[in-house]
């Protein structure tokens, strides 16, 4: 089915089935979908409890306080924006529930969140079935090319073509990957491995504990015999956190390259000097970004959650998503999702506190000022470089353009006709 014509969604459903005198239910519909509503209602889906709340809570968070202060500046189109969060706590099954409830029951116009793929991919099939808008407000594995979700955090080419290159020039070609046995991590794992190929490395070792490992002795040993010039870790939640502070009490001392760990899970706050010392990581966003707009973003978000204990990278990203969909709907003059998507599809600009980034109509990807950022002795952050750095994969090596061609599939780099010279043409 072509899901840029106007197929049977949920509204429709709706229309028919009570014509048909069939009764529907759908709890607060005064908010979604409807240009006559005085309000404009967001569902939200991020862990504030769970496995992976250590990341979820700061981005529910952000969410909160960007649509506090759209309302305090007059809402969008002058209505006020309410919103519906549910808790998921890092489960899938209660993902693909509370979906269904947002978008079926509750009606949102526009729906966010979610921090592990398999929870993305979870709600997917909602999501396309209803045609939903949806913008994942996190950093991931790439390759999406979805009618509906707008991708807003950081992707493979934008996170390893500025960190592998940097990290076998300064220490060696000999790489060790340990990472996150789902989707995430066996997907960035093969974006590692290219990279470091590419740049003429060799992986020495690999593996993928899963999510519930919280013990790396035997790991940590491996490594060690391995002997690797550097080690890129894709440890994602509070379980597989403890392998850092294993890791230093067992004295491995190697450096480390991530995409995830500091940035994400801000391991420099929450392990004590020097643990993560020699950890580097391209990030989008970190706190401690020496600029006044960040600063002035910081500021805001402690004096609303002053007990946060760290803006983590993808907590910047749920604030963008807010100041992007308020954009589109007032240039669309209406809350109609595929309206909203066509005027997101023309491409936007956005002040985010990383920087000014862009989004990519014909993708659904951002834009990101990519740094590269190495954790200190004392665990302060040393910010190295930084560069603009387009999502390009989908694009120019995929072929997907969402403007011209429908389409709900996740690529990988296997789908791409010829990666290698993708991957040698996209270093940062």
């Amino acid at each position: 089915m072509d899901m840029k014509s106007n197929s049977v969604n949920r509204r429709t459903f709706v229309k028919t089935a009570g014509a048909a005198g069939i009764t529907v239910s759908i709890a607060g519909c005064s908010g979604g979908g409807s240009d006559d509503s005085d309000t404009i209602k967001i569902g939200i889906l991020e862990d504030q409890s769970g496995n992976f709340s250590i990341n979820g809570l700061p981005k529910y968070r952000s969410s909160v306080l960007a649509i506090e202060e759209i309302n305090e500046a007059g809402g969008i189109l002058g209505r006020e924006v309410e919103y519906v969060a549910p808790d998921p706590q890092s489960n899938v099954q209660r993902y693909r529930e509370l979906a269904e409830q947002l978008i079926l029951q509750d009606d949102v116009d526009m729906l966010t969140g979610a921090f592990a793929s398999n929870t993305r991919e979870a709600i997917r099939p909602t999501v396309n079935e209803e045609e939903q808008l949806y913008f994942y407000s996190n950093e991931y594995e790439g390759g999406l090319c979805d009618n509906t979700t707008f991708a807003i955090g950081s992707i493979p080419e934008q996170q390893y073509g500025t960190l592998i290159p940097y990290m076998i020039d300064e220490f060696g070609p000999e790489a060790y990957i340990i990472a996150a046995d789902y989707n995430f991590g066996q997907l960035s794992a093969d974006w590692i491995r290219a990279y470091v190929e590419e740049n003429g490395g060799e992986v020495v070792g690999e593996e993928f504990p899963p999510l519930s490992v919280s013990q790396y002795g035997s790991s940590i040993n491996r490594i060690q015999d391995a002997d690797p010039d550097f080690l890129a870790t894709v440890l994602v939640g509070s379980n597989q956190s403890a392998f850092f502070t294993q890791a230093e009490n067992l004295g491995l001392d190697v450096p480390m390259a991530s995409s995830v760990n500091l940035s994400q899970s801000y391991e420099h706050v929450r392990f004590d000097p020097p643990t993560m010392e020699g950890m580097h990581s391209a990030v989008y966003y970190m706190e401690e970004i020496p600029t006044d707009r960040n600063q002035d973003f910081v500021d805001r978000f402690y004096d609303r959650w002053p007990d946060n204990e760290y803006i983590a990278q993808m907590a910047m990203s749920p604030y963008v998503t807010l100041q992007l969909y308020k954009q589109a709907v007032e240039e669309a003059g209406t809350v109609d999702q595929q309206e909203v998507i066509s005027v997101l599809e023309e491409g936007m600009d956005v002040e985010a506190p990383s920087g000014d980034l862009s989004l990519k109509g014909s993708t659904h990807h951002m834009s990101h000022n990519m740094r590269l950022a190495r954790v200190e002795e004392d665990h302060s952050i040393s910010f190295i470089e930084s560069d603009i750095v387009e999502p390009s994969f989908l694009e120019e090596a995929i072929g997907c353009d969402l403007t011209e061609q429908s389409d709900t599939t996740q690529y990988s780099l296997e789908d791409a006709d010829d990666f290698r010279s993708y991957i040698g043409n996209n270093s940062f």
